[in-house]
């Protein structure tokens, strides 16, 4: 009976980050039980073998898919990615996914206008429908919710323009919560930071990381998370 009612369910794959963001719409979606969640979707540096912007590793990424029990596909992207190669790879994805059955795609996005308003216009061309779980979210309530919970993550990547450089590499706590700027969003929604989730609800086990190296690149401050 439950795999019937299974198969009527609508498909839908998670734009996924490797941050918290994109863990909290997950765990949202999977509360509610609404979609058939199976695929997480990243774009992947393809020089670096990192997650774009977070500078993940992709073994990481990988050992979070393992751990979610969700398939993983990667979007292969060069560096540096003109926007029009992404928006081409983005959509022949997304298309291969509609054929399969796959209706919405899920976003961690909270209050930024403008990067919805083009999810919404650029999936619409595809007739995907996005899903912004965690939006419109007070963000310090929801930064403290996503640690009372469980999820554990670390600053991968910090912009020295608006934060301390010295956070590259510290972990998502209450803890520097209390260190952040009163300008800064609890969540980084501003770019502030990115981070690498691992663990959490979702996950069947956590995933074992340390912090290596901290370099500046590009104008921002990473922390290179190794697997242990």
């Amino acid at each position: 009976m439950s795999s019937k009612v299974s198969s009527l369910k609508q498909k839908a794959i998670v734009s996924w980050s490797s941050g918290k963001d994109s863990a909290m719409a997950l765990q949202k979606i999977l509360e509610a039980d609404q979609f058939e969640v199976s695929t997480l979707l990243t774009t992947v540096s393809e020089p670096f073998h990192r997650v774009s912007m977070h500078g993940v590793r992709e073994e990481l990424l990988e050992r979070q898919a393992d751990s979610l029990g969700l398939e993983l596909v990667k979007v292969m992207i060069p560096y540096p990615c003109p926007n029009a190669v992404y928006e081409e790879k983005m959509r022949n994805t997304l298309q291969f996914w509609k054929r399969k059955g796959v209706t919405h795609v899920i976003f961690g996005d909270l209050f930024l206008e403008d990067i919805r308003r083009y999810r919404e216009e650029k999936l619409a061309l595809l007739n995907l429908t996005p899903i912004f779980p965690i939006w419109g979210k007070d963000t310090p309530r929801l930064a403290r919710e996503m640690i009372a919970t469980g999820f554990r993550a670390i600053l991968t990547c910090v912009d020295p323009r608006k934060l301390s450089p010295s956070l590259a590499g510290r972990e998502f706590d209450s803890s520097l919560l209390s260190d952040l700027p009163d300008e800064v969003d609890p969540c980084g929604e501003n770019g502030e930071f990115h981070t690498f989730v691992y663990d959490g609800p979702p996950f069947k086990k956590p995933i074992r990381v340390e912090v290596g190296k901290r370099v500046a690149r590009d104008g921002f401050q990473f922390a290179d998370i190794t697997p242990v």
